[in-house]
């Protein structure tokens, strides 16, 4: 009975021990280690973009011809449908040609009498029957009278009243019995030359330097017979078929604007495009070589508005870097100052770090799983720039 006392005896001593060495254990395990933040990046690299600036304009006849008589007289009639096309040389009114009929009728009958007592003195001449001074007024007058017959042939012309160029008509500004007179102010009627037609915008004199001195330094290359090229869109956002040409840009800055005014040309087919529409015009600047384009999901602006990035360096340390931006092209910013190729600019996960703290960088290609499983690029092929 003694052993089993002494066994019963013995049972809540070693519980307590076996308690206290189960505590003792609990107070020195250690608490987990922070996990290592894991952000997405985009590493760049430098790629050859065509800078392109977006400029606004509006769209101008390419030929204007205001159409006014030339000779006085009563309108009889107008030949043309208002508002439609018309060609060059065709009639649009009819002057009461009466009176320019008779006068050339009688310059006419004039030129015969003079053109025979010429050719009669001209005879006569040779056998001293009349004399020399006789001849010479009578060829003198002969000249006249051919003078006044073509007179008169060209204002009995001038009252058929045609289109000086092809185009389209404006509303017909005199009506049927209207005196008009030879050097009136107020026009007949308006005639517009359609297609083609020109687009004139503006641009600022800074932004012509600027473009002069990156050419001159080698920033930019310049685009060769593409920088001619202009396309149009309409005031709606809608891009307009048909590309233009650049003609030309005035030598001259407008003093109240400070711009300059680029000229282009467009083919107008249907004439989609109508004088006086404002429009916009996409021009190619140059090309930027090694150009670093950085996303812009990845650049955010600090309280003084400067563009900022957060970028994972070599020791796999989050680092913010200050930039220096010029455009957007597409999803990025070109980026002129602040970062270069290599570099691994945050987009993902920005608001779990700051500079100096250690992350695990994956490639956002890697993670971001395009529609369809594919995964989707790190960064997309720049499309033509905005201003």
């Amino acid at each position: 009975m003694q052993p089993m006392r002494a066994r019963r005896a013995l049972i809540p001593a070693m519980l307590g021990i076996a308690i206290a060495v189960l505590s003792a254990c609990g107070k020195k395990a250690e608490a987990p280690a922070p996990q290592t933040p894991q952000v997405q990046v985009v590493t760049l690299k430098p790629q050859s973009v065509t800078l392109e600036t977006q400029l606004p304009g509006r769209t101008n006849p390419y030929a204007i011809a205001e159409v006014r008589p030339q000779v006085n007289g009563i309108i009889l009639k107008r030949m043309f449908k208002q508002g439609t096309d018309v060609k060059a040389g065709q009639q649009l009114y009819q002057i009461d040609p009466s009176t320019y009929e008779a006068t050339y009728k009688n310059a006419a009958a004039t030129l015969e009498s003079s053109r025979l007592l010429a050719q009669r003195y001209g005879r006569l001449v040779g056998d001293e029957a009349v004399s020399k001074q006789q001849y010479a007024e009578a060829q003198a007058s002969y000249e006249q009278a051919q003078a006044a017959v073509d007179r008169a042939k060209i204002d009995l012309k001038y009252t058929k009243v045609l289109s000086p160029i092809t185009g389209r008509i404006s509303r017909a500004l005199v009506t049927e019995g209207a005196l008009v007179t030879n050097g009136q102010t107020t026009a007949l009627a308006t005639v517009q030359q359609l297609d083609p037609i020109y687009v004139d915008v503006t641009q600022p004199s800074t932004s012509l330097l600027r473009l002069k001195r990156e050419l001159q330094a080698g920033q930019l290359e310049s685009a060769g017979a593409n920088a001619a090229k202009v396309t149009l869109f309409f005031e709606d956002g809608t891009s307009y078929p048909e590309p233009g040409r650049l003609e030309f840009s005035e030598v001259s800055v407008d003093e109240g604007t400070g711009s300059v005014t680029l000229r282009a040309v467009f083919p107008n087919p249907r004439h989609d495009l109508l004088p006086g529409m404002f429009v916009h015009a996409r021009l190619q600047e140059g090309v930027r070589a090694n150009a670093i384009l950085a996303p812009q999901r990845g650049v955010t602006r600090d309280l003084k508005g400067t563009a900022t990035a957060l970028v994972v360096n070599d020791k796999e340390e989050v680092e913010l870097r200050q930039l220096t931006t010029t455009r957007t092209i597409g999803d990025n910013w070109l980026v002129t100052e602040g970062l270069k190729a290599g570099d691994r600019v945050i987009v993902e996960g920005l608001q779990f770090v700051r500079p100096g703290v250690k992350v695990k960088a994956v490639e956002a290609s890697a993670t971001a799983p395009a529609p369809g499983g594919a995964s989707a690029p790190a960064a997309a092929s720049a499309p033509a720039a905005k201003s």
